[in-house]
């Protein structure tokens, strides 16, 4: 980094996983051009990831979801896996939904999409190595509704005895809502919300909301 850096100050080290070289060097360039960061790793491929991790020990991994030999997901999942892992900030031309949720799922601190503004991976790189998570406004709106989406499907897989309707009905009461707050929530009246619970009951056997909530817990619903 420049001379012009405090003293004893050390910077945010980063690691770029990309396989377009022209990209990297013109994110390096970018990201050093501010004070107190320094690209000090490139990598193109899944298989170099634990490698330059372990050679330069980055503070935020900087990874494309499409690299020559696999999803920057897989790596992602990798590196989530080990012990002091570094956070990984997605930085990608995919706004898909399924590639949001599933890098959210594997562990990402943070998703861009390419061409976000230079101030803009500046501040994500920043938050996500202070242990922040940071998504791009493009993106930021759609995740309480994809994680909701997935908690429903999810309530559907584990309980398949209920109807959609039910197992979205269960995650919530498993959350701690009432009936009220429920009929609020979905937009239905409370009346509905209650032949629901009831149907719920009937169909997991059970004869209290407790006994519903620790079922539901039980299965790792009611989380969120």
């Amino acid at each position: 980094m420049s001379s012009e850096e405090p003293q004893g100050v050390r910077p945010v080290r980063v690691l770029v996983v990309d396989d377009h070289p022209l990209f990297r060097e013109g994110l390096k360039a970018a990201l050093e051009s501010a004070e107190g960061i320094s690209v000090v790793a490139q990598a193109e491929r899944i298989a170099e990831v634990p490698g330059a991790v372990e050679r330069s020990a980055p503070d935020v991994v900087i990874m494309d979801l499409s690299l020559p030999d696999g999803s920057g997901l897989e790596a992602l999942r990798a590196l989530s896996g080990r012990e002091q892992a570094p956070p990984v900030l997605m930085l990608t031309m995919s706004d898909d939904d399924g590639n949001l949720l599933a890098a959210l799922q594997a562990g990402a601190r943070g998703y861009l999409v390419k061409g976000a503004g230079r101030e803009e991976v500046l501040h994500a790189v920043r938050t996500v190595a202070a242990g922040g998570a940071v998504f791009g406004g493009e993106v930021a709106g759609r995740i309480a509704e994809l994680l909701a989406g997935a908690r429903m499907r999810e309530a559907g897989q584990l309980f398949p005895e209920l109807t959609a309707r039910e197992a979205e009905v269960l995650d919530l009461v498993a959350r701690g809502l009432d009936n009220r707050r429920i009929a609020r929530e979905l937009v239905v009246a409370e009346k509905t919300v209650r032949n629901h619970v009831t149907h719920i009951f009937e169909k997991l056997h059970v004869g209290t909301r407790a006994e519903a909530v620790a079922r539901a817990r039980d299965m790792g619903l009611g989380d969120g």
